[in-house]
């Protein structure tokens, strides 16, 4: 079959790879509908030394069951299924406690040494605990929403909770990517009664407002802040919501938050060193966020898009084949596409 893999900053190829099948009794093969390129992709992208065997790529799926191992129960073949972004058994004590993606017996996708998602199939290892399935055809028009389950509006959703949005919450998100809208949908959904998206990009930010956001504020740093403050009476937010990554998203975090707040960072962190100084300590700031355990969000988010209430996969902007996958790159690392969705 063929499959996505990087071999060095910048250098997607499209390579054929051996087709995936029952390895554990636990597995199940799946024929992949949907997948896509995430922004945390383009990190490596830009960075990744040279490796002469490839990386797979890839970690958010939809998809139909093809084949089952003898232990899989909750699965069957034909069965249309979310594929969350890490693997888990759904049976040891933190996928128990909700937290799928400290599971003892899970793993994440793509690498060296996995295959990933950006493909035409692929084994996914305890499948009980990992996959869900969908009461959907396989051209439903549902799909790119049930998509972004996987993994980019769980992350959005993540932020929101562990910020602790909810009915009269004000809210600051930092970042008009596919994470940041997804958060700010998440915070509305949540009831936040007002949501400052900070981003500079119009036809995103014109979607944050469509999701939910009642003020954008695209300037950066210092005028961020400030214009921040202006926005809500000089005190801040009491929650924010940095989807970005960087440390001047952090440091902005810092400065837009209420005395008392929180900020939740689910952006994956460039940086070695929180800037929590004492000035940070004396306001009494919750940090918290962190990696989204997507298979625990899933029975909650997945009433609301079957139903219509939300419709999370509009921050698909662009589709590609396979083949079109190191274009897809290309796009969204040089901002001409928000998120790329893939058709195998």
């Amino acid at each position: 079959m063929r499959a996505a893999l990087m071999f060095e900053a910048g250098d997607v190829r499209i390579e054929e790879v051996p087709d995936p099948r029952i390895e554990q009794p636990t597995d199940a093969v799946v024929r992949i509908l949907r997948s896509c390129i995430c922004g945390s992709d383009l990190w490596p992208y830009g960075s990744l030394p040279h490796t002469d065997t490839g990386r797979r790529m890839g970690h958010e799926a939809l998809g139909v069951v093809e084949d089952i191992g003898s232990e899989v129960a909750t699965v069957r073949r034909g069965d249309v299924v979310i594929v969350p972004f890490v693997w888990s058994d759904g049976t040891c004590e933190f996928c128990r406690e909700g937290l799928q993606t400290s599971c003892r017996h899970g793993g994440s996708w793509g690498g060296t040494h996995f295959n990933g998602l950006q493909a035409e199939a692929a084994r996914v290892p305890q499948a009980d605990g990992t996959l869900v399935s969908v009461p959907v055809a396989e051209d439903s028009a549902l799909l790119p929403s049930l998509l972004s389950l996987s993994d980019v509006f769980s992350t959005g959703h993540h932020c929101a909770v562990t910020a602790g949005v909810g009915p009269a919450t004000t809210v600051t998100v930092i970042g008009d990517g596919a994470v940041g809208l997804s958060a700010v949908l998440a915070a509305k959904r949540l009831g936040a009664e007002r949501i400052i998206l900070m981003g500079r990009h119009t036809a995103r930010t014109d979607l944050g407002v469509e999701f939910g956001a009642t003020d954008v504020v695209a300037e950066r740093g210092e005028e961020g802040v400030a214009k921040v403050r202006e926005l809500t009476g000089g005190d801040g937010t009491h929650t924010v919501l940095e989807c970005v990554g960087l440390e001047n998203a952090i440091e902005t975090a810092f400065g837009v938050v209420r005395d008392g707040g929180t900020v939740s960072r689910v952006g994956a962190p460039q940086y070695a060193v929180v800037p929590m100084d004492f000035r940070v300590f004396l306001r009494n700031i919750t940090l918290t966020g962190g990696v989204a355990p997507a298979r625990a969000y899933l029975p909650e988010l997945l009433p609301d898009i079957l139903e219509g209430r939300i419709e999370p996969g509009r921050v698909f902007d662009r589709t590609v084949d396979l083949v079109g996958v190191p274009a897809g790159y290309r796009a969204m690392a040089d901002r001409d596409a928000l998120k790329v969705l893939i058709r195998p």
